[in-house]
């Protein structure tokens, strides 16, 4: 639980660079700190060998927050579901630090093969990144984008297909 701990400051670093003056404890509060929590969980129960809990836990966490995240997927600290509603992720998914996810998006696998996410992240709402790709660190999804192909360091991108519109040394 102790990357949920780091998640929630991240999201509360995350408010303060938006010019919002935000507790941690309104960070916490704020929308999409539930499934966040609910997706920490059912990974500790994963890890520990409790899938029948975890499965629940994931249950739960599509119910009340009508979104789902494999329980197999793994990110590092930093992890912030911004509006959660919509957002799908595979179990075979995973993600380096401080990535910042959007309603809408759907991160999932093509015949076995799924995304790998580096750090540094932000997904705009109704993203998605689907089959055998590697997303770079510092790394910005616009709305939308339709992410079929591997992704530098550095770049924004969008559209469907995503191409780069900009560079970041």
């Amino acid at each position: 639980m102790r990357n949920f701990l780091q998640d929630i400051r991240y999201k509360q670093q995350y408010f303060q660079q938006q010019g919002y003056n935000t507790s941690l404890l309104r960070a916490f509060l704020s929308d999409g700190s539930s499934a966040n929590f609910l997706y920490r969980l059912t990974s500790w129960l994963q890890w520990h060998h409790l899938q029948p809990l975890a499965l629940i836990v994931l249950w739960l966490n599509k119910i009340l927050n009508s979104c789902m995240l494999g329980a197999g997927c793994r990110f590092g600290p930093g992890l912030i579901l911004m509006h959660p509603v919509g957002i799908i992720i595979n179990s075979k998914v995973t993600g380096g630090d401080n990535i910042i996810i959007q309603s809408g998006v759907v991160i999932g696998d093509e015949r076995g093969k799924a995304p790998v996410l580096g750090r540094n992240i932000f997904i705009g709402a109704g993203a998605k990144i689907i089959g055998d790709v590697k997303i770079g660190d510092n790394v910005k999804i616009g709305a939308n984008a339709v992410v079929v192909k591997d992704v530098p360091d550095n770049v924004t991108v969008v559209g469907i297909p995503a191409r780069i519109v900009s560079k970041r040394a």
